[in-house]
């Protein structure tokens, strides 16, 4: 399928992803042994401050809940944040959307749900706009070159291949893919070309990709080899964003919710090369590539 060709006003957006376990920002590997960051709320601002365009806010537990537990990390948000809020975790019908748009969230991004009970992603983008739904897409490489889709927070296999899905959520009224490589994510090894390319050039909508980036050279290739429309990324800036934030806060306030080593040790993540948003954007501009540009603080 032929891609929207946008015009020469049309910024790629950079999107920094919040995985969230119960009051705590994390981060971890594959999605998996998550550590602790950090406040989310802290990081949001900082974001926001400097130049995000949007934020995605992803439940990281939802599924061991079958709800989203976000409604007052939102709500706080929202109050102080005027960028797009994309929520995702544990969402499971209309009636749940509606909750976490209540709360403050401006989009949704939904999985697990959509993929068992497709009908969902019609029955949302009917209610609220496609423009407000976005089918968040976690692919792994299988043996034979393809990509399955997992759901779960990537815990759980679903036989589906991730092409054929993707298409179909467009079909059912999707306006934008959130596509995560599970191979790539947290390794700061650089986005899934080939798995966002192959999406981006099977739809018609907006593909922004997740899983990998390291660097702001990542983000670079991931927009002019794999064709995406937007970028988000979690290590390379909360790493950088970490020792600043450290400054300001205490890491016993983190004691009641997982593994808050980590923080104890003031070490960076050594797979990635820490950065700001600013650097991305710079980066991004030295390409030709139009980004907004916002924030002035970093």
């Amino acid at each position: 399928m032929d891609r929207l060709v946008s015009d020469s006003t049309m910024n790629f957006r950079i999107i920094p992803r919040l995985d969230i376990k119960g009051p705590n920002l994390v981060k971890g590997i594959h999605f998996e042994g998550l550590r602790v960051l950090g406040k989310p709320q802290d990081f949001a601002q900082h974001y926001y401050e400097n130049g995000a365009d949007e934020l995605f806010f992803q439940d990281a537990v939802a599924s061991l809940y079958d709800r989203n537990s976000l409604h007052e990390i939102i709500s706080k948000t929202s109050s102080q944040i005027f960028i797009p809020l994309c929520v995702g975790g544990g969402l499971r019908s209309v009636d749940d959307i509606r909750e976490v748009l209540r709360a403050g969230a401006d989009k949704v991004a939904i999985n697990t749900e959509a993929i068992k009970r497709p009908e969902l992603i019609r029955e949302a983008s009917t209610t609220f706009g496609s423009s407000t739904i976005v089918v968040s897409i976690e692919a792994i490489r299988t043996g034979d070159g393809t990509w399955e889709a997992l759901v779960e927070y990537g815990r759980e296999t679903t036989g589906v291949d991730v092409l054929k899905w993707a298409r179909q959520a467009e079909e059912l009224g999707a306006g934008e893919l959130m596509v995560t490589s599970i191979d790539q994510e947290g390794t700061g090894k650089g986005y899934d070309l080939e798995l966002t390319r192959a999406i981006a050039t099977s739809v018609s909508i907006p593909v922004i990709a997740g899983g990998g980036c390291g660097s702001p050279t990542d983000a670079v290739d991931v927009i002019t080899n794999g064709k995406a429309d937007a970028i988000s990324m979690a290590s390379a800036l909360h790493y950088k964003t970490l020792g600043t934030l450290m400054d300001k806060s205490k890491s016993h306030d983190y004691a009641q919710e997982g593994n808050i080593e980590f923080l104890k040790t003031g070490r960076n993540f050594t797979h990635v090369s820490p950065c700001t948003i600013r650097d991305i954007q710079n980066s991004l501009m030295e390409q030709g590539l139009p980004c907004s540009m916002k924030g002035h603080h970093e």
